[in-house]
């Protein structure tokens, strides 16, 4: 997952990969302004949904954010607002899956 922001808006891109290879990719665009932080959590949070409606239980996510990927490893806390309503929804999503680990990768390989 991936999200993104800039002047003339902001989206997310998710690649769903299953264990057998099968792929859904999804090119999200947002009707809010969000910073690259935000972008990152509706990435996020979009691809949590996906997976949750596929009836799936285990899922590894992978972000080159490392704000992100930091809060919810508990290596980081939360410090603004908004950042604490992201974390804390992602936290109530977190009981829906057996399995759920977000690693974080270099920019360059989040593809």
């Amino acid at each position: 997952m991936d999200g993104s922001s800039c002047l003339t808006g902001s989206g997310a891109g998710l690649v769903l990969t299953s264990p057998d290879g099968w792929t859904l990719e999804y090119a999200l665009r947002f009707k809010f302004k969000a910073t690259n932080n935000e972008a990152e959590w509706e990435a996020l949070i979009a691809g949590l949904t996906i997976a949750k409606h596929l009836e799936v239980q285990k899922i590894e996510a992978s972000s080159d954010s490392q704000l992100m990927v930091g809060l919810v490893n508990g290596e980081y806390e939360a410090r603004e607002d908004l950042m604490t309503k992201y974390l804390s929804y992602f936290q109530g999503m977190k009981s829906t899956f057996e399995v759920l680990r977000i690693v974080k990768v270099p920019r360059a390989e989040n593809v």
